[in-house]
């Protein structure tokens, strides 16, 4: 037998920089690593339903969401599905927070809603503390449509007169504003979905010791007050209990003299529903007035998402039936 050749085996030079050639690989495995990573990273480029997404819509990674999210927060998330076109933008508008996890919280929300409805272009704007403003977005939708849905609960100072005042403001965009969130089932769904975690047992429901406080910000306008109470009396067919609104600010009783009234009717398993969109200053001042474990602000859940779908269709609808006239669409 003649011995192996301990002769390496002749390389080609590599080709002269800018000559166009092509590097010869040493060994098939690396010819299939490199083909891999290539494929890979065309991979992560692409959406499950075959589009491709673009550039510059890539996001290295999820944000953070709330504990109710659909995904893990390491996970990335799926690129954006096209944009339909001709369909109104649906401008989320938030109150703002210098609480970093109210910002957190809404962009998990607003992700949520583009998950329920891929196509649809879903914008952020605050009315103060947070960017971007609803000015600033309002501006970077110059000559186009857009559904203002307001991220909050009641008929107060913002709905009725700051939401239409920035609409007024931006005359290069097409404008229609939303009803707030409340009242509506949808928001009785999530309440009692966060009562749920927060400890509440439905086998509470029709008990004597029992009740629920309605932790809300409070208004100086009656309407907003009258929708707080409304909610509260749908939660409390819900829930077989009393649940007795209280609030932070502007209105009473306050969140302790709810409490100590519940307690001198024999409701001593009492728990707080918090009647806020994020965490914040008076979601805090809740859960310290709490007996127990208040629940959770409404955050991501899913039924908020739902929500406020309802009420960008509901504007397009009562635009529509108007004669295209901007307004404010009922409750």
């Amino acid at each position: 037998m003649t011995e192996p050749s301990t002769q390496q085996p002749r390389q080609s030079p590599p080709p002269p920089a800018g000559s166009g050639g092509t590097v010869p690989l040493d060994s098939t495995a690396q010819l299939l690593t490199r083909i891999t990573a290539q494929l890979g990273t065309q991979l992560s480029l692409v959406s499950r339903n075959g589009t491709r997404r673009p550039m510059h819509r890539t996001r290295p990674s999820e944000a953070l969401r709330p504990s109710d999210t659909l995904r893990p927060s390491a996970a990335p998330r799926p690129p954006d599905a096209p944009r339909s076109p001709g369909t109104p933008t649906l401008l989320v508008v938030a109150h703002g927070s210098r609480d970093p996890q109210a910002l957190r919280t809404v962009l998990a929300l607003l992700d949520r809603v583009r998950d329920l409805r891929p196509g649809l272009d879903v914008r952020l704007g605050h009315i103060e503390l947070n960017r971007p403003l609803l000015p600033d977005t309002l501006d970077g939708l110059r000559g186009a449509d857009a559904v203002l849905v307001p991220l909050l609960l009641g008929r107060g100072h913002h709905v009725k007169h700051d939401l239409p005042a920035a609409a007024a403001a931006a005359p290069a965009v097409r404008t229609r504003v939303a009803a707030p969130l409340g009242p509506h089932p949808l928001l009785v769904e999530a309440l009692y979905g966060r009562l749920v975690e927060a400890g509440w047992d439905p086998a509470d429901q029709g008990s004597r010791s029992a009740a629920v406080v309605l932790a809300a910000a409070g208004s100086r306008d009656p309407d907003s007050a009258q929708d707080t109470r409304r909610t509260a009396r749908m939660l409390a067919e819900r829930l077989g209990v009393p649940v007795v609104p209280a609030y932070a600010s502007a209105a009473t009783p306050t969140f302790p003299a709810a409490l100590r009234a519940l307690a001198a009717r024999g409701r001593h398993r009492t728990f707080v529903a918090s009647y806020f969109t994020a965490p914040g200053r008076f979601a805090s001042a809740a859960a310290g007035a709490a007996p127990r474990t208040a629940a959770l602000p409404l955050g991501a859940h899913p039924a908020i998402a739902r929500l406020l779908l309802h009420r960008y269709d509901q504007a397009l609808s009562a635009t529509a039936r108007s004669g295209g006239v901007s307004l404010l669409a009922s409750a």
